[in-house]
C-alpha cells in the first residue's frame, strides 16, 4: 500500500463516526407498561428518596410530559441512588436496562 493510499484510508477512518462503548447503564420503564403501573413506579420512587422536582411543571425533565418519560426518570434516579443493583430496577418487572444514554436536552439521567 502506497503512503498516499494509507493517508487516504486514515483520513476516511478518522471521519467516520464510531460509537463509543460504555459500561454505564440506566434503568428505564419497559415499553408497554400500563399507565397505572408507571404512576405506581413514580409514586414509589418519589416516596423513597428520589428528588422528583425535575419532573414537575417547570422542571428540567418535565418535557416530554408523558408518564413513560417521567417514570423512566424516577426509576433511573431510584436505581442509581440505591446501589445500582438489579433489584433496584425491578419495579414489579416493569424496569429494564439500557446502555444508551436517555438524557434529552436539559434532562440529564445520572449514572
Amino acid at each position: 500500500m502506497s503512503s498516499l493510499q494509507l493517508l487516504t484510508l486514515l483520513l476516511l477512518v478518522s471521519t467516520v463516526a464510531i460509537p463509543v462503548v460504555t459500561c454505564r447503564q440506566w434503568c428505564m420503564a419497559m415499553p408497554g407498561t400500563s399507565d397505572e403501573q408507571l404512576q405506581a413506579n413514580i409514586d414509589f420512587g418519589c416516596s423513597n428518596g428520589v428528588d422528583c422536582t425535575p419532573i414537575q411543571p417547570g422542571g428540567t425533565c418535565y418535557d416530554p410530559n408523558t408518564l413513560f418519560d417521567h417514570a423512566s426518570y424516577v426509576m433511573n434516579a431510584y436505581y442509581q441512588s440505591h446501589g445500582r443493583i438489579e433489584d433496584a430496577c425491578r419495579f414489579d418487572r416493569t424496569g429494564c436496562f439500557t446502555f444508551a444514554d436517555p438524557s434529552n436536552g436539559s434532562c440529564i439521567y445520572y449514572t
